[in-house]
């Protein structure tokens, strides 16, 4: 297998990342509801808490507030019940649901908020396993970034789509077309001063070509390296469909993803 080592800038065309997705705020008055559905199975566990978060709009410079909604269900596409999802804060409703069923077929979720139905639709995204994780010493700006080395594995059988998460609210998305069946390795640069002795937990996850898509339309409006609360100009649509009002549509998106994570600690 061939080893490709590349560095941050130079992937841009199959490396992508934000800081802090998930939500978008509207340059407008008009509240809509954002859906947080990021689903991590972890598959060596029989059980998956199932988390999603409901937030609402506000005004253009407020903050985007938690929101109760009437009910959050899963159950699969043929209509058999899954689970009820109990609010155990404000906007953030849980379940623990057997890990077999997220991944038989496709999983239906179904919101009712305000006398309206949203549904997304998600089937289980596989990924694979970290193969090696360690600290570099390089840099690209300036002498307080931390380089880490991530070298995972593709599967050559189906196309990949990635989501790394750096921990920090720091992501990155990457699509295997130029590395299909290798083994790959790439730095990723943390622009804060870590401290020694400081863990961090790093994950990968897998996705599908559409949720791939809507991270990199994240970091169009984001500017490549501002998170989205960072006013865009547009708004970017996730997979949440509004069935009862197709134009009062939602924001964010519902996905099932295979997880796999490893913890590495500051030198």
């Amino acid at each position: 297998m061939m080893k490709k080592i590349i560095y941050f800038l130079l992937i841009a065309l199959t490396l992508s990342s934000c800081e802090d997705v998930v939500y978008v705020e509207l340059p407008s008055d008009q509240q809509r509801l954002i859906v947080d559905g990021l689903i991590r199975v972890n598959n060596s566990e029989s059980n998956t808490t199932v988390t999603i978060k409901t937030n609402l709009t506000n005004s253009f410079f407020e903050e985007i507030e938690p929101l109760t909604v009437t009910n959050i269900q899963l159950s699969n596409e043929s209509g058999t019940f899954i689970a009820n999802l109990a609010e155990s804060s404000k906007g953030i409703y849980t379940a623990n649901i057997s890990t077999s069923l997220l991944k038989e077929g496709t999983v239906l979720l179904t919101i009712i908020y305000n006398n309206e139905i949203y549904e997304a639709r998600s089937s289980f995204n596989a990924s694979v396993p970290i193969d090696n994780l360690v600290q570099g010493e390089g840099t690209l700006f300036n002498e307080d970034e931390t380089e880490i080395i991530i070298t995972y594995t593709d599967n050559p059988d189906i196309d990949n789509y990635y989501l790394f998460d750096f921990d920090f609210n720091e992501y990155l998305v990457s699509e295997d077309t130029f590395y299909k069946g290798e083994q790959f390795e790439f730095s990723y640069f943390y622009d804060t001063e870590l401290q020694s002795g400081q863990s961090l937990q790093i994950s990968i996850l897998g996705v599908d070509d559409i949720f791939y898509n809507y991270m990199n339309q994240i970091i169009v409006q984001s500017g490549g390296n501002q998170g989205p609360f960072q006013t865009p100009a547009g708004t970017v649509r996730g997979n949440i469909v509004n069935t009862s009002s197709i134009d009062n549509y939602a924001l964010g998106f519902f996905t099932i993803s295979e997880i796999y994570t490893q913890t590495i600690t500051i030198d």
